[in-house]
Protein backbone atom coordinates (compact mmCIF):
# COMPACT_ATOMS: atom_id res chain seq x y z
CA UNK A 1 0.00 0.00 0.00
CA UNK A 2 2.83 2.46 0.73
CA UNK A 3 4.24 4.18 -2.31
CA UNK A 4 7.99 4.61 -2.68
CA UNK A 5 8.96 7.91 -1.15
CA UNK A 6 10.66 10.46 -3.35
CA UNK A 7 12.27 13.14 -1.18
CA UNK A 8 11.81 15.73 -3.95
CA UNK A 9 8.04 15.41 -3.53
CA UNK A 10 7.98 16.35 0.14
CA UNK A 11 7.64 20.02 0.94
CA UNK A 12 9.26 21.56 4.00
CA UNK A 13 6.48 23.94 5.04
CA UNK A 14 8.94 26.31 6.69
CA UNK A 15 10.64 27.19 3.39
CA UNK A 16 7.48 28.01 1.44
CA UNK A 17 7.61 31.74 0.87
CA UNK A 18 5.87 33.56 -1.94
CA UNK A 19 7.23 36.98 -0.98
CA UNK A 20 4.93 37.58 1.97
CA UNK A 21 6.77 35.24 4.32
CA UNK A 22 5.98 31.63 5.19
CA UNK A 23 2.28 30.81 5.29
CA UNK A 24 1.00 29.84 8.73
CA UNK A 25 -1.20 27.05 7.40
CA UNK A 26 1.75 25.41 5.71
CA UNK A 27 3.76 25.63 8.91
CA UNK A 28 0.94 24.52 11.16
CA UNK A 29 -0.48 21.64 9.15
CA UNK A 30 2.16 20.83 6.56
CA UNK A 31 4.52 19.45 9.17
CA UNK A 32 1.89 16.82 10.06
CA UNK A 33 1.88 15.41 6.54
CA UNK A 34 3.78 12.21 5.88
CA UNK A 35 3.16 9.56 3.29
CA UNK A 36 2.78 6.87 5.93
CA UNK A 37 0.37 8.99 7.94
CA UNK A 38 -1.65 9.82 4.84
CA UNK A 39 -2.03 6.20 3.71
CA UNK A 40 -2.83 5.03 7.24
CA UNK A 41 -5.52 7.69 7.78
CA UNK A 42 -7.05 7.34 4.31
CA UNK A 43 -7.33 3.56 4.60
CA UNK A 44 -8.59 3.71 8.19
CA UNK A 45 -11.39 6.22 7.58
CA UNK A 46 -12.28 5.42 3.96
CA UNK A 47 -15.68 3.89 4.70
CA UNK A 48 -16.65 6.41 7.39
CA UNK A 49 -15.43 9.49 5.49
CA UNK A 50 -17.06 8.52 2.24
CA UNK A 51 -15.89 7.98 -1.29
CA UNK A 52 -16.06 11.66 -2.33
CA UNK A 53 -13.69 12.89 0.37
CA UNK A 54 -11.24 10.03 0.00
CA UNK A 55 -11.13 10.23 -3.80
CA UNK A 56 -10.38 13.97 -3.64
CA UNK A 57 -7.67 13.39 -1.01
CA UNK A 58 -6.11 10.64 -3.12
CA UNK A 59 -6.22 12.82 -6.23
CA UNK A 60 -4.48 15.62 -4.35
CA UNK A 61 -1.86 13.14 -3.16
CA UNK A 62 -1.09 12.15 -6.75
CA UNK A 63 -0.94 15.81 -7.82
CA UNK A 64 1.56 16.34 -4.97
CA UNK A 65 3.72 13.46 -6.21
CA UNK A 66 3.81 14.82 -9.77
CA UNK A 67 7.11 16.55 -10.56
CA UNK A 68 5.29 18.96 -12.90
CA UNK A 69 3.22 20.41 -10.05
CA UNK A 70 4.57 23.83 -8.99
CA UNK A 71 6.00 24.31 -5.52
CA UNK A 72 3.23 26.63 -4.34
CA UNK A 73 0.59 24.04 -5.27
CA UNK A 74 2.55 21.28 -3.53
CA UNK A 75 2.75 23.46 -0.44
CA UNK A 76 -1.02 24.00 -0.44
CA UNK A 77 -1.64 20.27 -0.88
CA UNK A 78 0.87 19.37 1.83
CA UNK A 79 -0.90 21.72 4.22
CA UNK A 80 -4.38 20.36 3.55
CA UNK A 81 -3.27 16.71 3.64
CA UNK A 82 -1.43 17.49 6.88
CA UNK A 83 -4.71 18.78 8.28
CA UNK A 84 -6.46 15.63 7.03
CA UNK A 85 -4.07 13.29 8.86
CA UNK A 86 -4.11 15.37 12.04
CA UNK A 87 -5.90 13.32 14.73
CA UNK A 88 -7.46 16.41 16.32
CA UNK A 89 -9.05 19.07 14.12
CA UNK A 90 -11.86 21.63 14.14
CA UNK A 91 -14.59 18.98 14.11
CA UNK A 92 -13.34 15.67 15.56
CA UNK A 93 -13.63 12.87 13.00
CA UNK A 94 -15.38 10.52 15.43
CA UNK A 95 -18.52 12.71 15.54
CA UNK A 96 -21.18 10.98 13.40
CA UNK A 97 -22.18 12.77 10.18
CA UNK A 98 -20.36 16.05 10.96
CA UNK A 99 -16.93 14.57 11.76
CA UNK A 100 -15.43 14.91 8.30
CA UNK A 101 -17.14 18.12 7.13
CA UNK A 102 -14.13 20.28 8.00
CA UNK A 103 -11.82 17.87 6.16
CA UNK A 104 -14.13 17.90 3.14
CA UNK A 105 -14.22 21.70 3.14
CA UNK A 106 -10.44 22.02 3.38
CA UNK A 107 -9.77 19.37 0.75
CA UNK A 108 -12.45 20.81 -1.54
CA UNK A 109 -10.93 24.29 -1.26
CA UNK A 110 -7.42 23.00 -1.98
CA UNK A 111 -8.77 21.01 -4.92
CA UNK A 112 -10.20 24.21 -6.42
CA UNK A 113 -6.98 26.14 -5.79
CA UNK A 114 -4.81 23.60 -7.63
CA UNK A 115 -7.41 22.49 -10.19
CA UNK A 116 -5.28 23.65 -13.12
CA UNK A 117 -2.66 21.04 -12.17
CA UNK A 118 -5.05 18.10 -11.67
CA UNK A 119 -4.60 15.82 -14.66
CA UNK A 120 -6.59 12.81 -15.75
CA UNK A 121 -3.74 10.50 -14.72
CA UNK A 122 -4.06 11.76 -11.12
CA UNK A 123 -7.79 11.10 -11.16
CA UNK A 124 -7.27 7.65 -12.66
CA UNK A 125 -4.73 6.64 -10.00
CA UNK A 126 -7.19 7.80 -7.32
CA UNK A 127 -10.03 5.82 -8.94
CA UNK A 128 -7.90 2.67 -9.07
CA UNK A 129 -7.05 2.99 -5.37
CA UNK A 130 -10.73 3.59 -4.61
CA UNK A 131 -11.66 0.35 -6.41
CA UNK A 132 -9.23 -1.51 -4.15
CA UNK A 133 -10.72 0.00 -0.99
CA UNK A 134 -14.41 0.09 -1.94
CA UNK A 135 -14.88 -3.30 -3.60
Amino acid sequence: MDEERDERDVIDPEVVDDGDGPRSGYEKYGRHFSEGGFWEKAAKVALRAGAGLIEKALTLYYVLRDGATPLWAKAAITGVLGYFVLPIDMIPDFIPVAGFTDDLGAIGAAFLIVAAYVREEHREKARLRMKEWFR
